[in-house]
């Protein structure tokens, strides 16, 4: 049902929105430093190619790990913990990042460093949702992958000015990760634990005096239907309907990061390749692109709705991409064209990737869910990562590029089956309503 209820009273949307998406930009920031410091890496390390692809994909193996662990805790143990201790993480492994000795140091480093990552997804996300309105809850969950690209693109330009600018070692470019995450540590302080998550697990009274005391009282406790959450039936993750949604959150959310990764972990050794002249100029570009993409997607979210921000890019990202693995010999400034509308688009539609776990999985299972779906996505990217630079040497780049653009072909005809339209319902009603394409309930 569509919401009607007012804005929360107070700043705690906001703020929490803010912790959420710092949170989302060490993410971004963590995977992003590694594709400009890697080249250096490799060189200083004497890493094998068959090493580089390892460390390239380390963090994403982690998030396999960390994401529907720590999913599993936080649906049993609650938001507001792990909301807090996970970014203490990202400070310890950033600075020991500055301090490893060689490629297998590093590459343990990183993994934990993306059970960290995949825990933030897991948790981030999830808190967010549960306490702002249905109205609006699309924006300020795409604004998360607004953080994300941000933090991508701030730490691609960090690693270039800090290495290639005042000549520094890339231990530097790895370990000031540190910095922003202790900003994000100290701005997590003070939350309350998740109304509907107490819902959930019988603790009404609690639930009721948050919602009370920081939303907006018994009109905002009604408007937004926390009850429903008190009275439904408890949810199992993998039966049912909430399979069904586990297995499309999947594939999507796959198809999307898959060819992301691949290429952008690796953006100057692509760009190289394809004979650009300055790799780091074309590295910038895309990655501003996609941060671009992220900004648009998420101030018209609500406007177009989630369905339409689904399914038209994937189609327009398989062809730019195909484009790049046909022409060969291409001109630079059609390359970097090509490069910087996949990403912008991939950005654009990525926002969903925030948005449509938290809105069609149930309370009881949310964090558990996301993390299961960043898991299974993040399969299909460390395969991608590892398998790029090798691909590179043995097909040639142009074929990488048109497998990226396959993936792109498998996400939009998935898409274009499964994917719902939420936008402005309650949890309650997006949650539990069959996982139908374009769906929408009557307006209440």
């Amino acid at each position: 049902m569509t919401s009607t209820a007012a804005p929360p009273r107070t700043g705690l949307v906001r703020r929490l929105a803010f912790a959420a998406t710092w949170g989302e930009g060490l993410d971004g920031f963590d995977l992003g430093v590694i594709s400009v410091a890697l080249p250096f890496i490799t060189k200083a390390l004497g890493l094998t190619p068959v090493e580089a692809g390892l460390i390239g994909a380390s963090s994403l193996i982690g998030i396999f790990v960390g994401a529907p662990l720590a999913g599993f805790l936080t649906d049993r143990l609650g938001r507001r913990l792990l909301f807090t201790i996970d970014v203490m993480a990202f400070i310890v492994l950033g600075l020991l990042q500055g301090v490893v000795t060689d490629g297998l140091q590093l590459f343990v480093v990183r993994v934990l460093l993306g059970v960290a990552i995949g825990a933030e997804y897991s948790i981030g996300a999830a808190m967010l949702s549960e306490f702002a309105p249905a109205r609006g809850r699309g924006r300020r969950l795409s604004g998360l992958l607004v953080g994300w690209y941000g933090g991508y693109l701030v730490a691609v330009i960090t690693a270039y000015v800090l290495i290639d600018g005042l000549g520094l070692s890339w231990r530097w470019a790895l370990a000031c990760s540190a910095l922003p995450a202790l900003v994000t540590a100290l701005v997590r302080i003070g939350f309350p634990e998740s109304p509907p998550l107490l819902l959930a697990h019988g603790r009404g009274d609690e639930a009721r005096a948050i919602v009370y005391r920081h939303l907006g009282g018994s009109q905002y406790f009604d408007d937004e239907r926390f009850g429903a959450e008190e009275d439904g039936p408890k949810a199992a993750l993998f039966r049912g309907e909430n399979l069904k949604r586990l297995a499309f959150l999947s594939v999507f959310w796959a198809c999307n990061v898959a060819p992301y990764f691949a290429i952008f972990t690796f953006a100057p050794t692509v760009l190289k390749t394809l004979q650009l002249g300055d790799p780091a100029v074309g590295t910038i570009v895309v990655n501003a692109m996609a941060a671009v993409g992220a900004v648009v997607g998420m101030l018209s979210i609500e406007h177009i709705g989630r369905r339409k921000q689904a399914v038209p890019p994937w189609f327009a990202m398989a062809a730019a991409l195909a484009v790049v693995g046909l022409w060969a010999g291409a001109p630079a400034w059609v390359i970097v064209l090509c490069f910087a509308v996949s990403s912008f688009l991939n950005a654009l539609s990525g926002n969903l990737t925030a948005v449509y776990p938290i809105e069609i999985l149930p309370t009881a299972v949310r964090s558990s869910g996301v993390g299961v779906a960043a898991a299974a996505s993040r399969v299909g990217a460390a395969i991608g990562t590892f398998l790029l630079p090798v691909g590179i040497d043995a097909i040639g780049t142009g074929a990488c590029m048109l497998i990226a653009a396959a993936i792109c072909v498998v996400g939009g005809v998935v898409s274009q089956v499964a994917a719902p339209e939420t936008t402005n319902r309650d949890l309650v009603d997006t949650s539990t309503s069959p996982l139908t394409a374009g769906t929408r309930v009557p307006t209440r």
